[in-house]
């Protein structure tokens, strides 16, 4: 039988549909890996921001993991938003039994740079899971969070993303430029090589869900058996699309398009809608 690279998202839900879960799925569909998925929390959120979480009990978020263990493979996943301690320590617990490419997407940190997580889950997080991870893809907020310095330059980036590795035992580190003027350029770390993908800033205000869609791109890509730089390159190309093609819904930053890809390069935004 056909090979069927088969991809986890374990995460939080947002029923707007443009982050979390749902963008994941999304994303894992249109990469051509098929999605599965645990919830941890769930949100009332929408473009404007969140109204309510709800976090997962943890027996609960173990008997999800156990039913997908049991009976379907998993060839890559990944981790977003893991509100508390007793969450990580069920993930941490079955990292080595799912023995596929892990992916930490590490929500701590909002846009507007509050703390999303307590300090005690950071910290869990950083000395627990971090050691764990294949591929971790921190924004700059969360990579300062994480290594407890400032990050100012590109230079600063890159210090960052060894510091990653090599302090934390990540595989490997990408961290995003999304947030320091200029073009938005990614340094990926791998503990040997320092690679750096770079593409047009986008302006819009549109971008809700860019970093979970990134993440689930790269753990697509790792299920299909991609090497880290190509399943990351593959995945800044992606994303950069779903920007720059995003769509104008809701009252305040919209979702990335998830469907871009299958978009001409001169298509209009108007004629998508229509």
């Amino acid at each position: 039988m056909k090979h069927i690279p088969c991809a986890l998202t374990i995460a939080g839900s947002d029923p707007s549909g443009g982050a979390g879960i749902q963008a994941d799925l999304k994303t894992f569909q249109e990469l051509q890996s098929y999605g599965m998925s645990v919830i941890t929390s769930l949100t009332a959120q929408n473009t404007t921001g969140v109204q309510g979480v709800y976090h997962i009990p943890t027996d609960m978020i173990e008997q999800q993991l156990t039913s997908i263990m049991n009976d379907m493979p998993i060839h890559a996943f990944k981790t977003g938003m893991i509100a508390n301690v007793d969450m990580m320590k069920v993930i941490e617990k079955r990292v080595p039994e799912i023995n596929a490419p892990y992916i930490m997407d590490p929500v701590m940190v909002a846009t507007s740079g509050d703390p999303l997580i307590s300090t005690q889950a950071q910290q869990y997080l950083c000395n627990h899971l971090l050691p764990l991870a294949t591929v971790v893809t921190p924004n700059i907020p969360e990579a300062e969070t994480i290594i407890g310095e400032k990050i100012n330059t590109e230079d600063d980036m890159k210090e960052a993303a060894i510091q990653i590795v090599k302090h934390y035992g990540a595989q490997a580190a990408l961290i995003k430029g999304g947030h320091i003027k200029g073009d938005a350029v990614d340094f990926l770390y791998d503990g040997n090589n320092m690679f750096t993908f770079s593409a047009q800033r986008i302006e819009t205000k549109n971008s809700h869900g860019t970093g979970c869609t990134l993440s689930a791109a790269i753990t697509a890509f790792l299920a299909q058996g991609a090497s880290f730089y190509d399943a990351v390159k593959r995945s800044k190309t992606y994303i950069t699309l779903a920007i720059k093609h995003s769509l104008p819904l809701g009252n305040g930053s919209g979702p990335t398009n998830h469907w871009a890809p299958r978009i001409n390069e001169t298509t209009k935004l108007e004629e998508i809608k229509s």
